[in-house]
């Protein structure tokens, strides 16, 4: 395929409703849209930086830069086939792995279209629907908490993420255990606590949780191989995971027992399969993340969570979640039994609704192959 035109939009997007975790509160998501467009084709990707480098260092200038200045140069008028054949290229720019995955999830979607096939059938996905729960931000009270995860409930979810930081935590989670004992629930700290500040989490130990994702710093795997040793419930690892090489210390230093996978955070569909292959191959279960995606990105990551090894419930969540309009003209909704349907049609499945991208863009570049 060879590249002929390049574009990117910047997106700001207001939420349902505000989503805090323990790095800050979000009311409008940004992101960065990719278009590409080869041999009449048109391929679609999302660039999942946000505004601030809470969750990551990238944020959508840093990627808007790297993007136009340094990944469009070199696949511009070029020939580019595949995902690995991209990485091979863009492999001496070091980390920006969100732009990176931006790119990638739109010349999948380009192969899709040129061979006729569904991402999921690509990535050779064995599920027409993935199971989903949704991840609730840090509330007011635990009361209130517990009101914000009865709604999602009613909704039809069967699995709940929270998120927790120092103080907010035990009490918390117990809430919600205590109101719904059944629950699959999860917690997520987003990198919040020390090794020794992660002693007070040693109560939820008691609360049958699925998992505790990330209590450490981002970059830590060897001081989490000493909490998990801490703690009966399954440390998930999520930021600390870059690729599958990240993925291979942590399961031999048993730093964790579960692995939370999302494409942009690792450089791309391409190595986001790779270390779910690893993780099969070394009985680890992994899920989806979210990053609060529109539909282009939602699209791609159920496509992903259609492989084998994604046998716990993704933060996938349906397009009502976050969005009273989507980008795309294709909505996702939950099903009666907490799952989505993995989109059938030709590379991601979905169509751009361009009125909606016109009305949340903050600016758009085109570049052309000269």
């Amino acid at each position: 395929m060879k590249i002929e035109h390049l574009t990117l939009t910047h997106l700001s997007m207001p939420l349902v409703s505000p989503f805090e975790t323990s790095f800050g509160r979000t009311t409008e998501r940004e992101c960065i849209l990719v278009t590409i467009q080869s041999e009449e084709l048109t391929g679609y990707g999302e660039c999942v930086a946000d505004r601030d480098p809470g969750y990551s260092y990238e944020t959508t200038g840093t990627a808007w830069h790297i993007l136009k200045d340094f990944i469009a140069p070199i696949i511009l008028g070029q020939e580019i086939n595949d995902a690995a054949n991209f990485q091979r290229r863009v492999a001496g720019i070091r980390g920006h792995h969100l732009a990176k995955a931006g790119i990638e999830m739109a010349l999948w979607d380009l192969r899709g279209k040129r061979e006729g096939k569904s991402l999921r059938e690509l990535f050779g996905g064995q599920r027409d629907r993935v199971a989903v729960g949704v991840s609730v931000g840090l509330q007011e009270s635990p009361e209130a908490l517990v009101q914000a995860v009865e709604k999602y409930l009613a909704k039809g979810y069967r699995r709940v993420k929270i998120k927790i930081k120092p103080g907010r935590d035990v009490d918390d989670a117990s809430a919600v255990r205590q109101a719904f004992p059944e629950l699959k629930l999860q917690v997520d700290a987003n990198s919040a606590y020390t090794l020794e500040t992660a002693q007070t989490l040693q109560p939820l130990d008691q609360l049958d949780l699925l998992l505790i994702e990330q209590p450490l710093f981002e970059d830590d795997i060897w001081d989490h191989q000493k909490l998990q040793r801490q703690f009966r419930t399954p440390i998930c690892l999520d930021e600390s995971i870059l690729s599958a090489r990240h993925a291979r210390y942590a399961i031999e230093m048993d730093a964790c027992r579960i692995i939370n996978i999302k494409a942009g955070r690792v450089g791309g569909l391409s190595e986001a399969i790779a270390i779910h292959d690893l993780c099969r191959e070394r009985s680890i279960p992994v899920w989806c993340g979210g990053m609060l995606e529109t539909g282009v990105g939602r699209a791609s990551n159920m496509a992903l969570a259609s492989l084998p090894n994604f046998s716990l419930p993704g933060d996938i969540s349906a397009s009502e979640r976050y969005y009273h309009q989507d980008i795309t003209n294709e909505r996702f909704t939950l099903n009666a039994d907490s799952t989505i349907d993995v989109p059938t049609g030709l590379g991601l499945g979905v169509t751009l609704d361009p009125a909606a991208v016109k009305k949340f863009s903050q600016g758009t570049i085109e570049l052309t192959a000269e």
